[in-house]
């Protein structure tokens, strides 16, 4: 017996919610850098990173013991969760620590963790 995919028996277009749709969506420009931007989620290290940067502001070294891994490997991450406008950094000294740039980067954590939780 042939399974059956959740697709229309009927090729009908509508063309007024096509209309709509498409009226309402973003420019090409700004759903690519969404795409970028859950790109940078798609890494479990930069999301323990994330993780723990939402209980505190810490320094490489600190996530690195945190994480088993070494200084350079996170350095190379936090770099990656700058570009992306996810973390920042305050000098202390000779002391550098991270946290999350904004509310909106809880926020999308949030909803992730919400997302997950659900399923």
């Amino acid at each position: 017996m042939k399974s059956k995919d959740a697709t229309c028996d009927l090729h009908i277009i509508h063309r007024e919610v096509v209309e709509r749709v498409s009226e309402a969506m973003p420019p090409e420009e700004m759903l690519y850098d969404l795409a970028e931007l859950f790109k940078v989620f798609g890494d479990s290290t930069r999301i323990k990173i994330l993780c723990a940067l939402q209980e505190e502001e810490m320094c490489v070294c600190d996530i690195a013991a945190l994480l088993g891994m070494t200084q350079s490997a996170i350095s190379h991450q936090l770099r990656i969760l700058k570009q992306a406008s996810l973390v920042k950094y305050r000098r202390d000294g000779k002391v550098v620590y991270y946290s999350l740039d904004d509310e909106h980067v809880s926020n999308i954590f949030a909803q992730g963790f919400a997302h997950v939780s659900h399923r």
